[in-house]
C-alpha cells in the first residue's frame, strides 16, 4: 500500500444475529419478540431481537429475567450450526470487497479496502454495497462502520446500528463513515468504556480521578494514566483516545481455542454424570479441531460449584494430538478428584495450543494407514472417527455421542460453546 494513500478500515457487524437467523427460518416471527439461548432455569441469553431489546431484555442476561420483562417473547434454543452457515457465507460476501478481511467470531468482521476505492468508490459507497449485497444474500441486516483504523471503523459501526430506547425502537442510519480528519470529535464525547481494553475494573479506576469521557482521558499526561492504569495499558489508552490504532486488519487469523461449556438447569451431584458429560463433550471439541483441519497440544478442564467457586487444571502433550479419546481421557484424568462437593454448575472441556493436522504424528491415521508400531485398531477407529465428523458436519455435535454418555439423558444446558452476547 502507497504510504500517501488514505487508510481506510470497515468494520462489519450483523443485527442481532442468531435472533435475526431464526427470524429469516421463521417469517411468522418477524415483529415479535425473540429470545435465542438456554432454555433451562440458568439459561442465558445469546441473543435478544430488537423487539425484545425494548422491553429491556439483552445477551448476556439471565434467560428467566429476560422472560420476566419480556413474557410475549419465543424463546428458542440456539441452533449454532445453522449460525455458522449464514457466518461462512457472510464472509463469502465480504471476501468479494477485500482479501484483507478478519473474522471477529461469526457475526462481525473487519476489512481493510484502502486499495478498494477504484473499484468500489469512496467508502460510504462501499460501505452502501456490503450493505445491500449482505441483505441480497443472507436476508439480513447489518451495521458498517468505516474509519481509519480498526477502534474508529468498530465504534462507527456501534453508532450505526438500531437502539432500543424507553419502550420504543429507533432505526440506527446502518452505515457512519468518521473521516480522518473528523476522528477526534467523534471520539471524545463517548464514555471512556468504549475505547479498547477498557474494563469495569479500568473505568472504575479512571472514575475516581474523575475521569468518565475519552475527552477527560485525551486531557491527561500518559504519565498520568500510567500511574493510574500501569505503564503498558496507560500507555496504550492515551493514543487510543488520541484516535491511534496501528492494528493491522488479519485475515485468517486462527482461533486459538476450541471448546465447549454446559451450565445446568440443576446442579450435578455424582461423580459418575460428572465424567460422561466431561467425556461427551471432550469427544465433540476433538471432532471440532478435527473438521477444522487441526491438531491440538493442551486439554484444559473447568468446573465451576454452586457456590460459584471456579477449578481449572490443564495438561500439555509432548507432540500434537487429533484423537477424541485421547483428549476425553485426559480431560477424566484432570477430572479426578474433583468431586460434585455441594454441586456443579458449570462444566467445560477446550483444546488449544492448535497447529496444523499435518504436524501431528497421527495424521496419517485419518487415511487409514496405520503407522510404525501402531495397530490395525487405532488405523480403524481413526475411520470411525472421519465418519462421525462428517455426521457432525452434517447433524450438529449433539447427533453423536460416545456409547457411554448414551446412556444418560440429553443434558439440561442452559448455553454452548457460541459467544454469549452479539451487537
Amino acid at each position: 500500500m502507497s504510504s500517501n494513500r488514505p487508510r481506510v478500515v470497515l468494520h462489519v457487524d450483523m443485527n442481532a444475529f442468531f435472533a435475526s437467523v431464526e427470524v429469516k427460518e421463521r417469517p411468522w416471527l418477524a415483529g415479535r419478540p425473540v429470545l435465542v439461548g438456554g432454555t433451562g432455569r440458568r439459561g442465558v441469553v445469546a441473543s435478544a431481537s430488537y423487539e425484545a431489546r425494548t422491553c429491556g431484555a439483552r445477551s448476556a442476561m439471565p434467560m428467566g429475567q429476560a422472560r420476566r420483562l419480556c413474557p410475549q417473547a419465543v424463546v428458542l434454543p440456539g441452533n449454532f450450526e445453522l449460525y455458522h452457515s449464514y457466518s461462512r457465507r457472510l464472509h463469502e460476501v465480504l471476501a468479494r470487497f477485500s482479501p484483507l478481511v478478519e473474522a471477529v467470531g461469526l457475526d462481525e468482521a473487519y476489512l481493510d479496502v484502502s486499495g478498494a476505492g477504484g473499484l468500489f468508490g469512496p467508502p460510504e459507497a462501499m460501505a452502501a454495497s456490503v450493505r445491500q449485497q449482505v441483505r441480497a444474500e443472507l436476508g439480513l441486516d447489518c451495521s458498517v462502520g468505516a474509519g481509519p483504523n480498526k477502534l474508529v471503523a468498530k465504534l462507527a459501526s456501534k453508532a450505526a446500528k438500531p437502539r432500543a430506547c424507553r419502550g420504543r425502537l429507533l432505526a440506527g442510519p446502518g452505515i457512519v463513515v468518521v473521516a480522518e480528519a473528523e476522528v477526534l470529535d467523534f471520539l471524545r464525547p463517548l464514555p471512556v468504556a468504549s475505547l479498547w481494553g477498557v474494563g469495569p475494573a479500568g473505568a472504575a479506576r479512571l472514575a475516581r480521578l474523575g475521569v468518565t469521557s475519552v475527552r477527560q482521558v485525551a486531557a491527561l499526561s500518559p504519565g498520568a494514566l500510567e500511574a493510574a492504569l500501569g505503564r503498558v495499558a496507560g500507555k496504550l489508552l492515551h493514543e487510543l483516545a488520541w484516535g491511534r490504532d496501528p492494528r493491522p486488519v488479519q485475515p485468517g487469523r486462527p482461533a486459538k481455542s476450541v471448546g465447549r461449556e454446559e451450565t445446568y438447569a440443576y446442579d450435578l451431584v455424582s461423580a459418575d454424570e460428572m465424567r460422561l458429560r466431561v467425556a461427551r463433550m471432550a469427544d465433540a471439541v476433538a471432532s471440532r479441531v478435527r473438521r477444522s483441519g487441526q491438531a491440538f497440544r493442551t486439554v484444559t478442564l473447568k468446573v465451576r460449584y454452586a457456590d460459584f467457586t471456579t477449578v481449572t487444571r490443564s495438561h500439555t502433550f509432548p507432540a500434537p494430538q487429533v484423537s477424541g479419546p485421547v483428549l476425553a481421557g485426559q480431560a477424566e484424568a484432570l477430572l479426578g478428584g474433583l468431586g460434585p462437593a455441594g454441586g456443579v454448575r458449570l462444566l467445560g472441556v477446550s483444546a488449544s495450543g492448535l497447529v496444523p493436522a499435518q504436524a501431528c504424528p497421527g495424521h496419517q491415521l485419518e487415511l487409514g494407514l496405520a503407522l510404525p508400531g501402531q495397530s490395525r485398531a487405532e488405523a480403524a477407529w481413526a475411520r470411525v472417527s472421519a465418519a462421525v465428523d462428517q455426521v457432525r458436519a452434517r447433524f450438529g455435535d449433539e447427533a453423536v455421542a460416545p456409547g457411554s454418555a448414551l446412556a444418560r439423558a440429553a443434558p439440561r444446558t442452559g448455553k454452548g460453546s457460541a459467544p454469549a452476547r452479539e451487537g
